[in-house]
């Protein structure tokens, strides 16, 4: 029971698309969170034909204390299109845990990001009043948001400062092609569960440098 309620307390359920052109930010997510040394969780770490996708996400919201969504990418992509709503959907799985789950799940953090200063309120106002964070869809600063995020919520008095998170992650990036090669991994289709496994290879390392 206390480790099952030590990984709740550490466990960051990650909402936000995974389509190629956000996939910079969403490596740069994960890379913070292992660096604050907190447990990303997503959708994409399951590959279970079997199990209905809302039951997975359900089922990983319920074990995450904190949460990141990122709403960024609902937006129409063309004349007659519809944005797609899978991330305000889920934010609103998450507010009901806060709102009507028992009492732990009421204990829960969360971080809402988009790209633009009050963009949200187009498609999605009912959130207004609530702090929204911007990124500007760059890299450096969603780390940022982020780390600070998770810095306030961890009740710890040593943790990493931005710059050397951004650092790292770029370094990380750079030596990933070669860290893939060397480990029988492709770059281009890399799983989550194995950039989480290398970015903690590459942060464990870091640390045991400096010791």
């Amino acid at each position: 029971m206390a480790v099952h309620r030590l990984r709740y307390r550490q466990s960051v359920f990650i909402n936000c698309p995974f389509d190629n052109q956000y996939w910079p930010l969403f490596e740069a997510l994960v890379f913070t969170v292992i660096a604050c040394e907190f447990e990303p969780r997503c959708a994409l770490e399951q590959l279970d034909s079997g199990t209905v996708r809302l039951e997975k996400i359900v089922k990983i919201i319920g074990s995450c204390r904190l949460a990141v969504h990122d709403l960024s990418r609902v937006e129409f992509s063309g004349r007659g299109s519809l944005p797609r709503f899978n991330m305000p959907f889920e934010l609103g799985l998450d507010i009901g845990c806060r709102k009507f789950g028992p009492r732990e799940l009421r204990k829960k953090r969360l971080l809402i990001l988009d790209s633009k200063r009050h963009r949200y309120q187009s498609f999605i106002s009912d959130i207004s009043g609530q702090d929204i964070h911007t990124h500007g869809n760059l890299p450096e600063i969603l780390i940022r948001r982020v780390r600070d995020w998770l810095r306030v919520n961890s009740g710890r008095s040593v943790f990493p400062g931005q710059r050397h998170i951004t650092a790292s992650f770029r370094a990380f990036t750079r030596s990933l092609p070669e860290n893939c090669r060397e480990n029988g991994l492709d770059r281009k289709n890399l799983l989550f569960v194995d950039y989480v496994w290398l970015a903690r290879i590459w942060i464990e390392a870091e640390k045991e440098v400096k010791a």
